[in-house]
């Protein structure tokens, strides 16, 4: 990434729900001058232009319309579309968190580069305390629940790896690897207790009917005991705070069970 502007003369669109996610928690909205229509909490950028992604974005002029110094995006993105970007006098940054431990890397590179150091700290121990408290309580489960987390139905794609944190912090074992293709004849060997769907950019209209329909699935005990779930794309897929209510709506799923 090029060297940023100071912060006072910072005006960032953010095609990344996380990176919007992150600002706005560290209290540097004032620097969004555009995001994501894909951001998790609609109503806390009101007012300000929605825009694509980084993958879906037919022109990059309705990004350079609100004369950005800073570009956030995240991986994967479209060539053609960061080479159109970069003509221009700005800078890109492309964020690619695998784990919850990169996701606190990307809030202390975004506090740095907004001036909110602090603020970037307090957030990820105010993130631990809270996924602490969830897994104290999921230590109290009776079993370790086996689950199929899924990002998107076809093909079939597991959910991304910092879920598999989530899913354990909330008292879970992920049954497959994350943030991989994965067959249908994978997740009946897995044979999961419980099936997560989050499919991203749908919300919560991801459909469990679909699941109890797969003929390999019908012995799967999740099938079998009724036991799929959906829970909003955007609080298991936004690698940022959203991930906290994300862990709590799964441990309020497997402690029923």
């Amino acid at each position: 990434m090029k060297k940023a502007n100071r912060p006072n003369q910072l005006r960032i669109v953010s095609l990344a729900p996380s990176a919007t996610s992150i600002l706005c928690a560290i209290g540097a909205k004032e620097y969004l001058v555009g995001v994501t229509k894909w951001c998790a909490d609609v109503a806390s950028v009101n007012g300000l232009p929605k825009l694509g992604d980084c993958w879906h974005m037919d022109s990059v002029d309705e990004i350079l319309e609100l004369k950005p110094s800073l570009v956030i995006g995240s991986v994967p993105y479209k060539q053609e579309t960061l080479a159109k970007l970069l003509e221009h006098p700005l800078s890109f940054l492309a964020t690619n968190p695998r784990t919850l431990a990169d996701i606190e890397n990307d809030i202390r590179m975004l506090g740095r580069i907004v001036g909110r150091v602090a603020r970037g700290e307090l957030l990820i121990r105010k993130m631990r305390k809270e996924f602490a408290a969830i897994a104290k309580k999921s230590c109290t489960l009776k079993n370790k629940l086996r689950v199929y987390g899924e990002a998107w139905p076809n093909p079939r794609i597991s959910s991304p790896p910092w879920v598999a944190e989530i899913v354990n912090i909330s008292g879970g074992k992920m049954v497959l690897p994350p943030g991989q293709k994965v067959s249908e004849e994978q997740v009946a060997s897995a044979r999961p207790d419980v099936i997560v769907l989050a499919w991203a950019a749908t919300g919560d209209k991801a459909k469990p009917q679909k699941s109890y329909q797969v003929a390999a699935w019908k012995d799967l005990p999740a099938v079998r005991n009724k036991q799929v779930y959906v829970v909003r794309d955007e609080l298991l897929n936004t690698p940022g705070p959203p991930l906290v209510a994300g862990a709590r709506q799964l441990f309020r799923i497997l402690k029923t069970l």
